[in-house]
């Protein structure tokens, strides 16, 4: 690592409050494939092993905080409170408090269209920050950030509305059917693409959204469908 490289982890260690043995664990979890790919003499490994990693040690613990804030609540209840807390939107929002995107490696390509800022590439290293801590000092040291940072989104119910759980909830009450999302267009280079996914319920209601990632995409898709289903059956009539 360069000096600077070592200043900046440094540095983004005392933003986050842990201490790292293995700092080169955090460059990794800081580094986007766009650099690798551009920088191969200087870097071989991108942070998407250790996105993989994070998402399943941050849903475990969102788990056990959400069991244990809402004993009376049932497994459905349960998944969609965490579906609507591992989600793009608050993971993006918790790293943009600790101007996570100051400290990313990136290619030219994604430094150009705006990657530092981009709530998908903000959430998933993100979730490989807390990988490269489950790794560097086991679980228990994840789980007590995870709890430090989640625990007043949890008791403040500031959490992302997850379109997807509802509209299959609703599509499910409607017509006893789950929708079925499709990949209907992308465009634009790798570095900065974009989405349009079509959303079917039944094959009575169609809608279509478009994002940046295919999640976004079929998050806005679902959006869409739940205005024409609520326009459909209005609350209070079947």
């Amino acid at each position: 690592m360069s000096e600077k490289r070592i200043m900046d982890i440094h540095q983004f260690q005392k933003i986050l409050d842990y201490h790292f043995r293995d700092v080169s664990l955090l460059d990794t979890a800081l580094t986007h494939r766009s650099y690798v790919n551009e920088n191969p003499a200087e870097a071989d490994h991108d942070n998407e092993r250790l996105e993989f990693l994070g998402d399943a040690v941050l849903e475990l613990c969102i788990s056990d905080l959400l069991m244990k804030h809402f004993p009376a609540y049932q497994e459905g209840q349960l998944s969609q409170l965490r579906a609507a807390i591992v989600n793009e939107q608050p993971l993006a929002g918790l790293a943009k408090s600790f101007h996570l995107g100051d400290y990313l490696l990136l290619g030219k390509g994604e430094e150009a269209s705006g990657g530092r800022t981009k709530p998908s590439l903000l959430a998933d290293a993100f979730e490989a920050v807390i990988a490269a801590i489950f790794l560097d000092g086991g679980f228990e040291k994840a789980a007590a950030l995870i709890r430090r940072l989640f625990t007043p989104l949890i008791e403040e119910g500031c959490t992302y509305r997850d379109y997807k759980t509802t509209v299959q909830q609703m599509s499910q009450h409607a017509f006893k059917e789950t929708p079925r999302y499709t990949l209907i267009h992308e465009y634009g280079p790798d570095h900065d693409k974009t989405f349009e996914i079509q959303i079917s319920l039944a094959e009575r209601i169609q809608a279509t959204g478009i994002g940046k990632n295919k999640k976004e995409a079929e998050q806005r898709a679902a959006e869409q469908a739940i205005r024409i289903l609520e326009t459909l059956f209005p609350a209070g009539r079947e």
